[in-house]
């Protein structure tokens, strides 16, 4: 079984809904295919429950159950929307960059049409964009990138 972890910023509600949805639609391909995976969404390590409780350890705790939950992926899903790549997002991708089995795959997922690059032909920021063996600009392009061509690196929609 393929264990695929959901990168990206969750702060806010569309941020959110934006990754459930992404969840639902990679979950759905996977049984269409028939091929078994694990999304592991960050969002979902820790209860505001347990943050509430664990209070200034929070922080450490869930970076923990994070970083425990990067080192189980086979392939990393990465949203680069923004002006600049989300800071967490950002650690995440170098850490699984810096990490990864040879056949684990970094896909990256940008939807926002404004440059974030360093030069005219950027993605985004060069550091990330040259970890990402994939980036696709839409959602629909995910699951091709999943279950098709991973690490070929394209950019593609």
């Amino acid at each position: 079984m393929r264990v695929i972890y959901l990168a990206g910023p969750l702060f806010t509600e569309a941020e959110r809904d934006w990754h459930r949805k992404t969840k639902g639609l990679l979950l759905e391909q996977a049984s269409q295919r028939g091929e078994p995976i694990e999304i592991v969404w960050p969002y979902e390590l820790i209860t505001p429950e347990e943050i509430a409780a664990l209070g200034v350890g929070s922080r450490a705790e869930i970076f923990r159950r994070c970083k425990t939950e990067l080192d189980r992926a086979d392939v990393l899903i990465a949203l680069l929307d923004g002006t600049q790549v989300d800071d967490g997002t950002a650690w995440e991708i170098g850490y699984f960059f810096a990490t990864k089995a040879a056949e684990a795959t970094i896909i990256g997922i940008r939807t926002d049409f404004r440059r974030a690059g360093e030069s005219e032909h950027a993605i985004v920021n060069a550091m990330v964009e040259i970890a990402c063996d994939v980036i696709v600009n839409t959602q629909a392009a995910l699951p091709g990138a999943v279950f098709g061509r991973c690490g070929v690196p394209t950019l593609s929609g």
